[in-house]
Order: structure tokens, then sequence, then C-alpha cells
């Protein structure tokens, strides 16, 4: 799917959609993806700031799907586990930004090339108009190549 579909489809999902939350780029290659929660009456806390639930719905679903396109159809990938420290109360529009680079990507195919599952932490920052943390965002991501695309192990020797 072209990226550019793709975060036009985002936007349009309903749980972003009507919670301020808009994904404003995403690379051709799916490597870079950054996303913007604009403060509206329905994304607010009852003091006035941005709702927690908002602030990590905003980071949820980008580590999976950047690492499932670059990966490709060959591995599993699953969310598994999420953490959110609140740094500071968020106002106005906030972002956050997911990067994947080729070393990372070698790290992830060299640790399931056996077929073993792997397990990576993945972090990200929240951050407003002036650049401070709002919130740091943990995310931690199954991977494991498929059945299939496993190289076969050699039958064993007998004596």
């Amino acid at each position: 799917m072209k990226a550019s579909l793709f975060r036009r489809g985002m936007n349009l999902w309903p749980p972003f959609l009507f919670t301020g939350i808009h994904v404003t780029e995403v690379s051709d290659d799916y490597r870079h993806v950054r996303v913007e929660l604009r403060m509206r009456p329905w994304n607010r806390n009852y003091v006035g700031t941005h709702f927690g639930g908002s602030l990590f719905a905003m980071t949820d679903p980008f580590w999976m799907l950047t690492v499932m396109h670059n990966l490709g159809r060959d591995y599993y990938v699953w969310d598994r586990a999420g953490a959110i420290e609140f740094i500071k109360p968020g106002r106005g529009t906030v972002t956050a930004e997911f990067h994947l680079d080729e070393a990372l990507l070698d790290t992830l195919r060299a640790a399931t090339a056996g077929g073993e599952k792997y397990l990576h932490w993945f972090s990200n920052d929240i951050v407003d108009a002036q650049g401070e943390v709002v919130a740091r965002v943990r995310k931690q991501v199954y991977l494991r190549l498929k059945p299939d695309a496993r190289t076969p192990k050699p039958p064993a020797a007998t004596p």
C-alpha cells in the first residue's frame, strides 16, 4: 500500500478521527512517521490537559506497523506490551515521531533468523510545541519469522 494512502486511511480511522489524532507524515519506505494530537474539548481531561489515553493512542500502532511494512509478510509482528510515563501536562498540539533505520532492521532479522521469537522494546517521546517532553512511551513488539520463510535445518547425520 502506498504510504500516502495509508496515511489518509489512518486519519479516517474512527479511533484517530474522533480523538484529534492526525498522522501528518509517513515516508514512502515507512521508516518515518509523524503524528499529532490536537487539543479538542473531547480529548481533554478533568483539569484541561490532554487525556492520557489519547496520548498513548497516538503512539499505539506505529512501531508494529512500521516494522511490519519493512520486514514484509514473512514475519509475525504483534504489539505485546506498552507503557507510558507522563512527564508534564500536555496542552495544545503535541507530536510523536517514529524512526526505523537499516541497522535496527538488520538486528531484528538476525534475532529471528532461526525462527525464534524476539521481543524488542521501542521508545519515543511525545513533545509539545516548545519541544518539551510531555510523555515517554515504550512499546514491546513481538517478532517471529513465519515457518514457511525459515531456512530448513539439515537432516541429522546418522551413525
